[in-house]
C-alpha cells in the first residue's frame, strides 16, 4: 500500500513581494522580490540582522503595510485587492499580534486589555467575558484578571499580550521579539506557550535575532538586504500546497 503524504494547506501566500520607501530624494529597498508559501500549523522564526527586512515583512503579513509591488495571499483572499474595513477585520480576527514592548493599557486591568479587540469587533458582552476569561486562563493568569500591568512582572505582561492575540482564536499568530524585553527564564517560559499553541494547532511566525529562541521553530528564514538568504526547514517537511490541490490529492489517492 503507498503512503500518503500529510497534506499542509497554504495559509498566506507571498510573490515577488518588494517595498520601498520614499526618503527624501532617496529610496530604500526594504524588500526585494521575497517569495514565501507558508503552511497552515508552521512555526516559523524569521532572522536577519538589523535593515535585512524581518520587521517590513512581518508588517506586510501582518496587513499593517502594503507592499509597493508583488502579490499578498491570505487564505486564498487577495489582500490588495481588500478594502480597508476588510484589512481592520483581518488584523483584528485573523492575525494575533504580540510585540515585544506588551503595548498594554497601564490604567486597565488584565481583563480589560484582553476583552478589548473584542470591544472593537462587536462581541456582546457576555461573550467577551467568556472569551476573556478563557484565553487568560490559557496562558496562567486566571489568578491575576483583576490586576494592572504595573503590577505583574514583565513575564506576565507577555502573557496577558499572547491571551489578547488569542482571544478571536486566529489563523496566525505574529510575534515580533516577544522574549525581547524578558530574561533568559522569563523568556523560556514565554517560548514554551507559543510551543503548546503549536502543538494545538496554531500557525506561529516569530521575529527574533536570538538562535536560541530560532531553533523552537521547525522552519528558519534569514533575510539579508531585504532577500531571502536561506529557508530551512528543520524537521524536513513538505513544501505546503494550495487547498484546492490538497482536496484533488485527497479525493484522488490510491492504495
Amino acid at each position: 500500500m503507498a503512503v500518503i503524504p500529510e497534506i499542509k494547506e497554504t495559509t498566506l501566500s507571498l510573490n515577488a513581494i518588494d517595498k520601498t520607501y520614499d526618503m527624501g530624494v532617496e529610496q530604500v529597498h526594504a524588500l526585494r522580490g521575497v517569495s514565501l508559501d507558508i503552511c497552515r500549523n508552521e512555526y516559523i522564526a524569521i532572522m536577519g540582522a538589523s535593515g535585512s527586512g524581518k520587521s517590513t515583512l512581518m508588517n506586510i503579513i501582518g496587513c499593517l503595510d502594503s507592499p509597493s509591488a508583488g502579490a499578498y495571499y491570505l487564505e486564498g483572499e487577495n489582500v490588495a485587492a481588500m478594502s480597508e474595513n476588510q484589512l481592520s477585520e483581518i488584523r483584528n480576527r485573523q492575525i494575533g499580534f504580540v510585540f515585544q514592548t506588551f503595548n498594554l493599557i497601564a490604567r486597565a486591568s488584565i481583563f480589560h486589555n484582553v476583552e478589548l479587540p473584542m470591544i472593537y469587533g462587536g462581541i456582546p458582552r457576555g461573550e467577551r467575558r467568556r472569551y476573556a476569561e478563557e484565553a487568560i486562563t490559557r496562558v496562567g493568569l486566571n489568578d491575576r484578571i483583576k490586576h494592572k500591568p504595573n503590577e505583574l512582572s514583565g513575564g506576565q505582561r507577555q502573557r496577558v499580550a499572547i491571551a489578547r492575540a488569542l482571544v478571536f482564536n486566529p489563523s496566525i499568530i505574529l510575534a515580533d521579539e516577544p522574549t525581547g524585553n524578558l530574561d533568559s527564564r522569563t523568556g523560556g517560559e514565554i517560548m514554551g506557550i507559543l510551543d503548546e499553541l503549536h502543538a494545538a494547532g496554531q500557525t506561529i511566525i516569530l521575529v527574533t535575532h536570538e538562535e536560541e529562541i530560532a531553533q523552537h521553530a521547525s522552519r528558519v528564514i534569514r533575510l539579508k538586504d531585504g532577500e531571502v538568504e536561506s529557508d530551512l526547514r528543520v524537521d524536513d517537511t513538505d513544501a505546503c500546497i494550495a487547498p484546492s490541490e490538497s482536496l484533488h490529492l485527497v479525493g484522488g489517492a490510491t492504495s
